[in-house]
């Protein structure tokens, strides 16, 4: 799983029949120090998060794990919306 920021959407009207209906986040990569990096992910969100929510992506076969994306060509998913972190110094 990987920490992101949601900070956009893609808009995608010519897509495999599979993917109608989902819809394609923007998530930047996160710190534990809430600093954005510089790589992204293009991901289905099955949690309807907005831009500007910190959530959680799996990528890779587990991506095709959830009740929305299973058996899907989907490469990455966000699963989870981010209420806060607890970090040990």
């Amino acid at each position: 799983m990987v920490l992101g920021k949601v900070v956009g959407t893609v808009w995608a009207t010519r897509k495999d029949e599979e993917l109608v209906g989902m819809k394609f986040q923007i998530v930047k990569h996160l710190g534990l120090d809430y600093k954005l990096k510089d790589t992204f992910v293009i991901a289905v969100d099955t949690v309807q998060a907005g831009v500007g929510d910190v959530v959680l992506v799996c990528a890779g076969s587990s991506a095709r794990q959830t009740a929305t994306t299973k058996n899907k060509p989907v490469d990455a998913v966000i699963m989870a919306v981010v209420d806060k972190l607890d970090v040990a110094d």
